[in-house]
C-alpha cells in the first residue's frame, strides 16, 4: 500500500512534470522565426552585419526571436524582396535604397549624382535626423525602417578601354542599376547608361556587351570583376543608402518589448556596419593594386560639374524635391559643423 504522503508526493511530482512540459510546448509554439535577406556574398559587410543584428535580437528577446540568414538572392532580388516585405511573405532585408526608388518616390533623392562629397558626409545625415525622415516614409508602404546601414561608394570601372579624362567617357557602355538618377547622371557624363541585373553582369563584361560598370571595392573583389576588369576608378559619383527593413506584418507580430530589442540591435549593427565598411572598402583596394588592378582616384570636379543640369531636372521631378534637397544640404553644413 502507497502511503498518503507518498501518493500526494508522486501527483505534486507528476502534476510538476506536466506543467514543465506545458510550459515547454508553449515556449517552443512562442518562438518567433524570421528570415533575412540579401543579395550579396557571404562574406560581404551585408552578412557580417546581418549576423551581428540576429546575434542581438537572439540575446534581447532571450531567444524568443530567431532571425534566419539568407545572402546571395536566395530570397529574390531586392524589388522582389521589397516587394515579398510589403505583403508580408518575408520577414526583413537588407537593401539598397535605389531600388525602392518606385515605391518611395522621395528616396529618387538620393540617386543624384555627386549629392554628397565623401562617405562621411552621407553617412552623417543618414544616422541624424534627416535619416529618420526617410525611414519613416517606409510606414505607409507597410514596411518599417530600422535604420540605414553604412552607405556604398559607387565608383567606375572598365574592362580596357581606359578613363584618364572626363572625355574619355563619350559613349562608354557602362552597366548602372534601373534609376532614373544613375541612368540621367551617367549620360551626362557623356556615357551610354545601360540597366541591366547584377547577376548579369559578370557575362556581359566577359563578352563584351558592356565596357564597365560602377560599383563599390569591396564588390568589386569580392564578386571577381578583377578576372575580367583591369581599370578601377575612384570617382563617387553616387553615394548609395543601404537600409535594414523589416515588413510591417511581422513587425506587428512583436511585442513592445521585442520592438524595442529591435531598434536596439538595428543601432548596433549600424555602428557595426559603419566600421566594417570602410574596413572592407580600404582591404579591397589593397587587394585590386595587389593584382596588378590600375587604381586611379580621378579629379571630380569637372565631372560634378557635368552632371549639374541632371541634378537640377532630377529635382524638379521628385515630389518635394527641391525642400528635399535643402534640407540634406542644411544637414551636410551642420554635420561638417559638429564634426570638426
Amino acid at each position: 500500500m502507497i502511503s498518503l504522503f507518498k501518493a500526494q508526493n508522486m501527483l505534486r511530482v507528476a502534476l510538476a512534470a506536466v506543467i514543465a512540459a506545458a510550459s515547454s510546448s508553449a515556449m517552443a509554439d512562442d518562438k518567433i522565426v524570421m528570415k533575412l535577406g540579401h543579395t550579396l556574398a557571404p562574406d560581404n559587410h551585408y552578412q557580417l552585419t546581418a549576423q551581428v543584428f540576429a546575434k542581438e535580437v537572439a540575446t534581447r528577446t532571450h531567444g524568443h526571436v530567431e532571425i534566419q540568414l539568407f545572402p546571395q538572392s536566395q530570397l529574390g532580388g531586392e524589388v522582389q524582396m521589397a516587394q515579398a516585405l510589403r505583403t508580408g511573405t518575408q520577414d526583413l532585408m537588407i537593401s539598397a535604397q535605389a531600388p525602392i526608388d518606385n515605391t518611395i518616390k522621395q528616396w529618387q533623392i538620393f540617386d543624384m549624382p555627386y549629392l554628397f562629397s565623401n562617405m562621411d558626409e552621407a553617412n552623417r545625415v543618414l544616422q541624424g535626423p534627416v535619416g529618420r525622415k526617410y525611414l519613416d516614409m517606409m510606414k505607409p508602404v507597410n514596411m518599417v525602417g530600422l535604420t540605414w546601414l553604412a552607405v556604398g561608394e559607387r565608383n567606375l570601372f572598365t574592362t580596357k578601354r581606359p578613363v584618364t579624362t572626363l572625355a574619355d567617357m563619350k559613349d562608354l557602355k557602362v552597366r548602372v542599376m534601373q534609376s532614373p538618377g544613375y541612368i540621367a547622371g551617367y549620360k551626362a557624363l557623356g556615357a551610354n547608361p545601360t540597366p541591366l541585373a547584377y547577376n548579369q553582369l559578370f557575362l556581359a563584361l566577359s563578352q563584351g556587351l558592356v565596357d564597365g560598370a560602377d560599383t563599390s571595392p569591396e564588390q568589386f573583389v569580392q564578386d571577381k570583376f578583377s578576372d575580367v576588369a583591369k581599370h578601377f576608378y575612384v570617382t563617387h559619383v553616387n553615394y548609395l543608402p543601404v537600409v535594414l527593413a523589416m515588413g510591417k506584418a511581422s513587425w506587428d507580430k512583436l511585442s513592445p518589448a521585442d520592438q524595442k530589442a529591435f531598434q536596439e540591435s538595428a543601432k548596433i549593427a549600424a555602428d557595426f556596419d559603419l566600421k566594417e565598411y570602410k574596413r572592407e572598402y580600404d582591404d579591397a583596394i589593397a587587394t585590386m593594386k595587389s593584382k596588378g588592378i590600375q587604381v586611379t582616384v580621378i579629379d571630380t570636379a569637372p565631372w560634378a560639374q557635368a552632371t549639374k543640369a541632371a541634378r537640377e531636372e532630377l529635382i524638379s521631378k521628385i515630389p518635394d524635391g527641391q525642400a528635399l534637397y535643402q534640407e540634406i544640404n542644411t544637414a551636410k553644413q551642420a554635420s561638417a559643423v559638429a564634426s570638426k
